[in-house]
Order: structure tokens, then sequence, then C-alpha cells
């Protein structure tokens, strides 16, 4: 296990890092970013990657069940600006805005969607808070890729170090955790992703059954976020790849989807 993960101050700066990088000048191709823009991140944490947003101007919402994570957010944002709201809630029990005004200009959904059991009602939920104008970031890691488990969380070497492991069936999977002295709620979360698992095939199937359209996609053979976390140089997959469905899945560290609402 990496000291990010356990040291979550650490983690937070390693996302405002990637999201300051990357995630602000990749969005503002598709929307402008003022201090009139609304930006909503569901399973926020911390909120790492809102902070360039929140730093733009832009006024920023974190929503995370986790209180403990939306209690560092606010903590942490406490030392940098003002301009933040933080909620602990189910997202699913959030009650959508109904004016259109008060619906979000942009909605970041970074390394959620693989955790979640009901997609597709989870979609059609988030799709309620976006503008019609406005834009929908997903960011997952495909679920054949060497670490698409998560498995990184695990404390042993073999079980975090190891790729490809998750994708073994559910007994021996389990076993292995267990040999490796894994904790319970270790194994319980890495069994629920393997569940909840999202490849590029499936999402592609939910988007377009919830009505959205694709504005873009990128398929990065390294992860942006692995400049900060490994000090490796972000490489997207090569283009010919994008369409070779299925093996596409175990090169891609991780999926970038921009949305927006298919009527628009």
């Amino acid at each position: 296990m990496q000291k990010r993960h356990t040291d979550r101050k650490i983690y937070f700066h390693d996302l405002e890092i990637t999201s300051k990088e990357f995630y602000i000048s990749y969005l503002s191709t598709f929307k402008k970013l003022t201090s009139k823009s609304r930006v909503l991140e569901v399973g926020c944490g911390e909120g790492g990657n809102l902070v360039p947003f929140a730093q733009l101007g832009c006024r920023v919402t974190g929503i995370d069940i986790a209180e403990c994570r939306i209690i560092d957010a606010k903590a942490y944002f406490s030392e940098i600006c003002e301009n933040a709201t933080f909620v602990c809630c189910d997202f699913m029990k959030y009650i959508a805005p109904i004016n259109e005004e008060e619906k979000f200009d942009v909605i970041l959904l970074h390394d959620v969607i693989e955790h979640v059991p009901t997609k597709g009602e989870f979609l059609l939920h988030l799709k309620s808070f976006l503008k019609s104008t406005g834009v929908l970031f997903v960011g997952f890691p495909a679920w054949q890729m060497p670490f698409g488990g998560h498995q990184q969380i695990c404390r042993s070497k073999l079980c975090s170090h190891f790729p490809f492991i998750h994708l073994l069936p559910n007994s021996m999977y389990n076993s292995l955790l267990k040999l490796c002295k894994e904790e319970d709620d270790t194994i319980s979360e890495l069994m629920s992703i393997k569940e909840c698992r999202t490849n590029i095939e499936l999402f592609e199937k939910l988007i377009k059954r919830c009505e959205f359209s694709v504005v873009d996609k990128k398929f990065w053979f390294i992860n942006p976020h692995y400049k900060q976390k490994f000090k490796l140089t972000p490489t997207l997959l090569p283009r010919f790849a994008w369409k070779i469905k299925y093996a596409r899945n175990f090169f891609t560290t991780s999926c970038w989807y921009t949305l927006n609402l298919s009527n628009t």
C-alpha cells in the first residue's frame, strides 16, 4: 500500500495537481469555466479534484457518503478558499435541483462508477443535476487493466504489486486475499469492486441507454494521475487500439468520457 492511501492529505494534493494540470485544460475545451460556473463532484473524497476549479472562482460542491472524507474536505478547503460546499450523504437520496440555474455546468465523476452497483439508476439521477448546456466528465479504470480491481490498496506486497490478480475467479481471489492476511474491510471492498466491475463496452451501453451523448473520449495507456503517483509520462493508447473491443480494456488504465444531454 502506498503512503498516499494512508496519508489522505498527500492523496488530496496529488489529485489537486492532476486536476490542475489535466482536467481544467481538458474540460475548458468543452465548457468555459468562469466565476459563474457551478461544478459538482460526486464521490469527491477529500475534494482534491475541486481545488483548481475553486481557485478559478467556480462555485464548487462535493458530495461523498463517507463522513470522514467530508470532514477532511472541509478542513483542507478552509486553508485554501471559502468558495466550496461539501455534503455527506448517499447521492441517490440527494434531491436534484428543480430550477435550471441551480443545476451544474460541470459534473465530475472520477473513479466512482466502478464502485456503483446500480449504474443505470445512478447515471439517470446524475443526469437530473446537469444543466441543459452542461458537461459530465466520467473517468474510470477499465476492469481488465492490470490494477482494475484497485488491489493496490492491499497491505501485502503480493496483492498490491501483482497485476491482474483481480481477474481470478471469486473464490480464488478471496482465498488469496485471506492468505495474504488482508483486513476483512479491505477484502469486502475489493470483492464489491469485482462485483461492480466496469469495462468500456458496459459503460458505453449504459450511457446510450441513459441518453447521454459522447462529446469526447480518451483511452489512456498511462493514466495522467500516474505522473504524480509514479513519475510516469501520461500516454494515450494508440488510436487503432481504441476500436478493438474487449481487448482494449486490458491496456486502458483510465477511460475519460465527456458527455452531454442527448437533446442538446
